[in-house]
């Protein structure tokens, strides 16, 4: 069983992996979508959001942008990252990913600025339900 998460707003992928509302969850079985779970966000300190996912038994994540920083705890966990992925319903890019078709490219994110600063203090409202 695989287990295949991707960060969401307003049902599809997030474009930045820290601004999503929630996480879908989909258990994944021989190429099947058994079952999807809306997993609330925790807080976002740096490297949380991968720990998170790890400790919910997550093998894969499909992400638009992401910090390197956050992609090495991902390894870290043995969780296969996607990147680059373009915005599209959640369930979509599962079956796209199922069927081999997921078309990923370069990470939109991959600047340190993202694991400091910018996304890592109070100035990081990427829809967090402030809308």
């Amino acid at each position: 069983m695989k287990i295949i998460a991707i960060p969401t707003i307003n049902g599809e992928l997030s474009s930045h992996f820290g601004g999503s509302e929630y996480f879908s969850l989909f258990e994944t079985e021989n190429g099947k979508i058994l079952n999807e779970i809306i997993l609330p966000t925790p807080e976002h300190n740096p490297g949380a959001y991968p720990k998170y996912l790890a400790d919910n038994k997550v093998t894969d994540v499909i992400l638009g942008g992401v910090g390197q920083k956050a992609i090495d705890i991902f390894t870290h966990h043995k969780i296969t990252v996607h990147t680059g992925v373009a915005v599209n319903k959640t369930k979509a890019l599962v079956e796209e990913f199922l069927s081999n078709k997921l078309v990923v490219s370069d990470n939109s994110c991959d600047s340190d600025h993202h694991e400091h600063g910018e996304h890592g203090g109070e100035g990081h409202h990427h829809g967090h339900g402030r809308h």
